[in-house]
Order: C-alpha cells, then structure tokens, then sequence
C-alpha cells in the first residue's frame, strides 16, 4: 500500500464576476482532482487551531498529525528547517519578507526619513524579486546589521530568515500581504521586543534604498526591495516523528520552502523537483514518482507560480490550476496505479492572507466512480457534501490505518 497526501496550496478561492460567478476552481477543467472527488469522500476540513494561530504551514502541520496548537509555532521556524538553519529552541526565527515601501501620496523611490503611518507598504514581494538579486541585498544586511545574536539568512525570492538568538517571542507581527497597499503604521511590530524589530527594519531601508541592486530595478522599470518586513515569528520546538509513529518511510515533495519545512520537522526526507522552464508541475510530479519507488508515503505541497498567486488575471489563474491538474496530480494518479493500491487524502485550502475554509477528498485508489455522479473537487461540491466537517489532523490516523 502507498500513501499520497496532496496539499493543494491556495487553489480554493471566491467567485470571481469575470468567471460568471464561478470560483477560478469550478472554471477550470480538472478532470484527475474530479475523479478523486468521485471515488473518495469529499468534505470540509476545520483546523483546530483556527481563530488562535494563523500562517503558511498551518494546515500542512495538522494534515501531517500534529496538533498546531502545540506544535505551529509560526511559519518562520519552518522555513529555518527548510533551509538547513541552525536553531535552538531559545531562539526566535523571524520570516524576513522584502518588500517596497514608499511616502503616502509619493512615489516609489522617494526618500523615506522613517517608517510611519505615512509609509506606504506598496508591494509585498517587492516585484518578485530574483533570488541572486536578493540574496546581494539580504547579504549586505547582514553584513552591517549581523550580530552575535541576530542574523539574516537567504532563503529564495522575496522569502528569507532573521534568527534572533534567544530573543524575545512575545512580539506581535503581521503578514505584509494584508498590508498591501496601504499605510504601515498600525501593522508594525508591537509587544515585547516590539522597537528592537522596527529598529531592524528601519535600519534595513537606510542599507536598501541606494543599494545598486535597487538603483538598477528602479532604472529598469522594477520595484525595488528597499525594506525588509519581520513577521511570522517563532521558536524551533522538535516534532516527534512520523515515519516512526506510523512505520512507514517517508518523503516531502514541496514547492514552498515552509511546507519542505513542515515534512523536515515531521521527519520525512526531502527531495527537491529540478526546475525545469515552464513545467515545474512535470518536474514535481516525476520526483513525486522516483519518491515513490523508494518509499511508501509522499507528502505533496504544490501552489500556483507567484506571478499567478499576486497577480490580478483570473483567467490566468483557471489555466494554472488547469496545468496543475494536468501536470502534476494525473501523472501522479497514473503512475501510482501501476504500482498497485494507494489511499490517498487530497486538500485545498486558501492563499496566504485569504480568508476561506479548506477542504479534502479521502480514499483509496484506482477506485472505480461511484454514485456521486458528476461531484468535482471544487468548494461548492465540499460544502454541498453531506459528510460530517472533519479535523484536519486527525486524518492521518485513518490514512495509515493498517488492513
């Protein structure tokens, strides 16, 4: 028996006016996630860590088993994981987002004397940033800001890491997403050690706004990444494993460095998809398979490319759930049949920043379609659904239930 838990990160969405009222997922044609819906049982997911924890790895930490309110200490440790960062479980670990901040009313470039409530944090991703771009700039931050106690790491695109030595863990930080567009001045740290983070960010604008890195964007046409933003704070607490609880070998296949995180903590190995051009989906779905050949359980995080993701293109957004319905979950349904019988728990939830309750389809495989006639794998067909709302954690018990 094999094991599949795809995590389909983000694709659930809200009826679009340009899509007729449809949701990007029910305007897309996804006929291998359809087939999931029919043979399995499809309904709603509630996390029991909802209304008290929020971030990127939330659900990934309950799908896996684990109960967030213990274990989710926020998405910054995970992406330590996932870069190989070296913690304790004294230090706090900070995901150190680059973005592009500029005067209200003013344009972007324009010189900042302070971060205020008359910032403006313009874009969240500072342009989408390339990862040799940044990592120049995140590597000049720690040059000049780097200290025995605080220090930066590069990470990939606007993503990256602070890692606060011993530091304070009682700071309320937040997601830039949900600053976007607007001013700044109620969405800056606060708490305990709430001056030393703005201090660091503050200090970050001074080291970014004239970087030559930033001059040329801005000649370009690009947003610089003229700031960094501290936020999804916690400690590095260990994770017992899963391959041990289960007795099954294990693998994470993870397009976000948090969700490689996620399956690193829950012991499983990781094994990362070459990027290959325009067909990252083919990539992760072969490493999917190799994985699958090794081991008997693969934890699969996939979301749609950040262009997508931060753009305004709805359309845009059908084709790339298109693609990965295509790409990624049909190869991999493919080639797991011939490998024999599998059970599988498919789950969707929302993007960062986006409010909306998740959903998954359990069951086992090949399967034949059964009475549920025409069900598909979208948020309409999972509250419509008549099973019970089922907590996300607990679905790994009946996943590796043996007979």
């Amino acid at each position: 028996m094999k094991y599949l838990i795809l995590h389909a990160g983000g694709l659930a969405g809200h009826a679009q006016d340009a899509l007729g009222g449809r949701t990007p997922l029910q305007a897309a044609a996804t006929p291998h996630l359809d087939r999931l819906a029919r043979i399995g049982e499809l309904g709603l997911v509630t996390n029991p860590a909802e209304g008290n924890r929020h971030g990127s790895g939330l659900n990934g930490t309950a799908i896996l088993g684990y109960d967030p309110k213990k274990y989710y200490q926020g998405p910054g440790p995970l992406e330590a994981a996932s870069l190989g960062v070296s913690v304790t479980e004294q230090d706090v670990v900070y995901r150190c987002t680059m973005v592009t901040v500029k005067p209200e009313g003013g344009k972007v470039g324009a010189d900042i004397k302070k971060l205020s409530a008359h910032v403006v944090l313009d874009d969240a991703t500072a342009g989408l940033i390339e990862t040799d771009e940044a990592r120049e700039l995140i590597e000049a931050i720690n040059e000049q800001l780097g200290s025995e106690t605080m220090q930066f790491y590069p990470g990939t695109g606007h993503r990256h890491v602070m890692v606060w030595m011993k530091g304070k863990p009682r700071a309320v930080c937040v997601d830039p997403q949900s600053v976007r567009g607007r001013v700044i001045g109620d969405a800056l740290p606060t708490g305990d050690g709430a001056n030393i983070l703005r201090e660091l960010m503050e200090a970050s604008h001074l080291i970014l706004r004239d970087h030559p890195v930033n001059a040329e964007r801005l000649a370009s046409g690009k947003n610089p990444a003229n700031c960094i933003w501290l936020w999804g704070e916690g400690r590095a607490i260990p994770w017992p494993s899963l391959a041990e609880r289960f007795q099954v070998t294990g693998a994470v296949v993870a397009s976000s460095a948090v969700h490689r995180g996620v399956g690193l903590c829950a012991g499983l190995d990781a094994s990362d998809a070459p990027e290959i051009g325009d067909e990252p989906f083919k990539a992760m779905a072969a490493t999917v398979l190799d994985e699958f050949a090794k081991k008997d359980f693969v934890y699969v995080h996939a979301s749609l490319p950040d262009e997508v993701v931060h753009g305004s293109d709805v359309n845009a957004t059908v084709r790339a759930i298109e693609e990965f319905d295509r790409d990624l979950v049909g190869p991999i349904l493919k080639g797991l049949e011939k490998q024999g019988p599998y059970r599988f728990l498919a789950l969707c939830d929302h993007g960062e920043g986006v409010q909306g309750q998740a959903f998954a389809v359990f069951g086992e495989g090949p399967g034949t379609d059964g009475a549920s006639g025409g069900r598909r794998f979208t948020e309409a067909d999972a509250q419509a659904s008549k099973a019970p709302v089922r907590d996300a954690s607990k679905f790994v018990i009946k996943l590796f239930a043996k007979g």
